[in-house]
């Protein structure tokens, strides 16, 4: 579990740094347009800045939403359920967690989910 742990907490780090980025280019744009007049309906440009933004606002909630699943795989951790499949209460297989270590499903669920969509 050491291993789960370490990798958890570098995921961590990285989004946390990502969110760092993202928000900083965020609040730029933000900025960069407050003293402009452009009107994003009429101005050539304007779609592409107000797409732009939306963009990398979607990204930073993504990566909110990622922090959290980081946080819930933490506190599985902790409990001792980490590992375990949400669905069957199977393991869920170790390079499916070096894969993707929020994963709360194995591999066999996630597939059958898939499938259900």
């Amino acid at each position: 579990m050491d291993r789960a742990r370490a990798r958890l907490e570098a995921e961590r780090e990285q989004t946390l740094g990502r969110l760092a980025t993202l928000a900083g280019d965020f609040d730029a744009m933000v900025a960069a347009s407050r003293g402009s007049n452009a009107d994003d309906e009429h101005d050539p440009e304007g779609a592409t800045i107000a797409f732009e933004r939306s963009q990398v606002g979607g990204l930073v909630r993504q990566a909110r939403l990622h922090l959290g699943e980081i946080d819930a795989a933490m506190e599985r951790l902790d409990a001792g359920t980490y590992g375990v499949c949400e669905s069957c209460g199977g393991a869920i297989g170790e390079a499916r967690l070096r894969a993707r270590p929020v994963a709360r499903t194995c591999i066999e669920c996630a597939a059958g989910a898939s499938r259900r969509r």
